[in-house]
């Protein structure tokens, strides 16, 4: 059995759910995505289509990849096209046939549209997508039996290991054509001692946009299949699949063992054999206790030895490191249980990092309900780091404006420190306006459309908001794009309140980037809402 869900921007999440009642062949796709906008029968553009998906399908064969174009604008056609790795020549060139075929059935007079099957999967459309990476749609498949209680643990942690150790294979290794699979020790199910994985980006990515494409989908693996025995996320540009069986056709690349103190949970557990009286050598009672006694007291000696250094040691550190969580935990309504967040974040795993900040890490999570997040995590031992978590609540709690990042809630636990955001898709804006490829898509519209939703932003912050805030850290990398590309105002760390009428101010502390500073703020601490 095997479930499917779809998420789109244009339209909610929603959960298709159906069986498999006869197997699935290599012919049938898994799924295909249709785009709204559409092009008329015997129309140029048609004729462009027509011609073009053949042509890649040919080219294909042999490497398993091809991109082209058809035609000039307004009829021009971009489509690419990919095989999976471990597939024939034959095998590939068939399934992208089928594919050429079924793509202008199942989604007839559509301008664009992307098709996936087992082997091959396609991808056209008016606009052009080569080398760029794509969020917007995705499709969830998964097997509906769990592993067994025992087996979660040892399985979440081997699925883990396997997957990011596929996506390193597939976006660093040139000679892996951005495709890895392997295998994970696991016997946590009878009759399955292995798990097997696959993972594969469409070629015309980049390196990191591919290991940023599939840590992305990774990253959503413990939240969308916590204890699945199958599952596969399908994306435009990227995919991975786990199974407790195999289903590739090539040795795997990586073998992950099982840690060295596991134990296999359906092994039976083999009680320990006694030793028969008969057998048992008569001791001496005084070198028993002496035996005994010795290790004994030599142990609590050092045992008190170390935990005076320890306290010690840690009543030092504490001076450096203040726990003022009296100051930010009135805002009850803002507090989420450090539980929550590692369950979301996969226990702050590397697959889920999106990005390393002077002050700790940020990372992407998934709540139980489906929401996406992202959590700020504060470097422990760092006593800045403290004071602008502190100002970040504070001043974040009072502010509600579509152009800046909206803050969800904070986590104090012990000696965690954690923001929790809004997860804004399209990352920061410098992402855009220093990459070659992914500059293109700014339009002048659409930079004249940041452009203008920033300066609103800064409207409200220093005329509009219930408090007066000087950002002191607006820079294109604190600027974050949503879906549809407006900006949001982030990272107000280094933010400072003005009272009343005030407009102006000094600081002894310069803080922030030079070369987004105004001169006399780097040169003399003066600061203002100018």
């Amino acid at each position: 059995m095997a479930l499917l869900l779809l998420s789109s921007p244009m339209l909610p999440h929603f959960l298709l759910g159906f069986l498999f009642l006869v197997a699935v062949t290599t012919a049938d796709p898994l799924y295909q995505i249709c785009r709204a906008d559409n092009y008329t029968a015997n129309s140029t553009f048609q004729s462009n289509l027509a011609s073009l998906l053949p042509s890649l399908a040919a080219n294909a064969s042999a490497t398993g990849f091809s991109d082209d174009t058809a035609g000039v604008v307004p009829d021009l056609v971009y489509a690419l096209v990919l095989c999976r790795g471990d597939v024939s020549p034959g095998t590939c060139r068939g399934c992208l046939d089928t594919a050429s075929q079924d793509v202008q059935q199942a989604c007839p007079y559509r301008k664009s549209a992307v098709i996936w099957y087992d082997y091959c999967m396609l991808r056209y459309s008016y606009l052009s997508f080569f080398s760029v990476p794509d969020d917007s749609n995705k499709v969830y498949m998964w097997n509906t039996e769990n592993v067994t209680d025992e087996g979660a643990t040892l399985f979440n942690r081997q699925r883990e290991q396997l997957m990011a150790a596929l996506v390193t294979i597939a976006a660093r290794n040139r000679s892996a054509r951005m495709f890895a699979t392997g295998t994970a020790d696991y016997g946590g199910d009878p009759g399955m001692p292995k798990l097997y994985g696959l993972v594969q980006c469409t070629r015309d990515l980049s390196a990191d946009d591919c290991n940023s494409c599939l840590t992305g989908i990774v990253g959503e693996m413990q939240g969308r299949f916590p204890r699945r025995k199958g599952g596969r996320i399908l994306k435009a540009t990227c995919n991975f699949r786990y199974e407790l069986y195999p289903f590739f056709n090539t040795s795997a690349m990586v073998s992950i063992p099982l840690p060295t103190n596991a134990t296999p949970p359906s092994a039976a557990v083999q009680p320990p054999t006694g030793v028969p009286a008969a057998q048992e050598k008569k001791k001496n009672p005084t070198g028993t206790v002496l035996a005994i006694a010795i290790p004994v007291v030599a142990a609590l000696v050092l045992i008190s030895v170390i935990c005076i250094c320890f306290y010690r040691r840690h009543s030092a550190k504490r001076k450096h490191y203040r726990t003022d969580s009296q100051e930010i935990v009135t805002i009850e309504s803002l507090l989420f249980d450090l539980s929550t967040l590692r369950a979301a974040t996969v226990n702050f795993s590397d697959l889920n990092k999106l990005g390393q900040g002077g002050f700790g890490s940020v990372y992407k999570g998934l709540l139980p309900d489906g929401q996406e997040i992202a959590v700020k995590r504060l470097s422990s031992g760092s006593g800045q780091g403290v004071e602008e978590l502190k100002n970040e609540v504070v001043l974040l709690a009072k502010l509600q404006h579509r152009n800046l990042v909206r803050l969800l809630g904070v986590c104090l636990e012990g000696e965690e420190k954690l923001l929790v955001y809004e997860y804004v898709l399209n990352r920061s804006l410098d992402t855009f306006l220093f990459d070659p490829t992914r500059t293109q898509q700014l339009s002048w519209e659409r930079r004249y459309k940041i452009i203008g939703g920033i300066a609103r932003g800064m409207q409200y912050l220093h005329e509009d908001s219930q408090v007066k805030i000087i950002h002191r850290d607006l820079k294109a990398s604190n600027i974050l794009l949503d879906a549809e590309m407006n900006p949001k105002i982030s990272d107000f760390g280094l933010a400072r309140l003005f009272g009343g009428d005030q407009t102006q101010a000094s600081t002894t502390r310069v803080v922030g980037t030079y070369g987004y500073m105004a001169p006399e703020y780097a040169m003399r601490g003066h600061f203002s809402n100018k």
